[in-house]
């Protein structure tokens, strides 16, 4: 008779049933038992979501401008390049940044999930794949079977 493959299912095969694919919105430090970083990661995110607007992005460009006369009546090239760099730019970019991270992170969030996926139709397709074999090898125990109920008969 032929020797029979035991299948043995790898343990990460249980553990991506038990959960689903991590993304950005599952951070753990909001469900943290230390009140102080579960404090932080809720002020920091809500902080995050209301300057990581365009429309906050506008509203820091109104405020910067509203300092532009001044800088440009000082008549003074150092002021100016300081308003440009420190009043606008960082007021305004700032926000602009946060909105391309968070489209970013959506990005990343949606390729990890097509990943999960992928994996689980690869598993899908690896256990079909075991099912036919373990057909196969049923097969082949007939077959087996009869040649060695035929004796050496066959064999010569």
């Amino acid at each position: 008779m032929a020797p029979h493959f035991e299948y043995i299912p790898h343990p990460r095969v249980a553990e991506r049933k038990a959960a689903p694919p991590v993304k950005v919105r599952d951070e753990r430090r909001l469900d943290h038992p230390n009140p102080v970083v579960r404090f932080n990661a809720r002020f920091g995110l809500v902080i995050t979501v209301v300057v990581g607007t365009m429309w906050c992005a506008y509203l820091f460009a109104i405020v910067a401008l509203i300092s532009l006369p001044s800088a440009i009546s000082s008549h003074n090239l150092t002021i100016l390049i300081a308003w440009v760099s420190s009043n606008f730019l960082q007021l305004v970019l700032l926000p602009i940044i946060i909105v391309g991270q968070n489209i970013q992170a959506k990005a990343a969030d949606k390729r990890a999930e097509d990943t999960y996926k992928d994996a689980e139709a690869v598993l899908h397709e690896a256990a079909q794949i075991q099912a036919h074999l373990q057909v196969q090898d049923k097969a082949i125990d007939d077959i087996l079977a009869r040649l060695s109920r035929l004796g050496p008969v066959a064999a010569g």
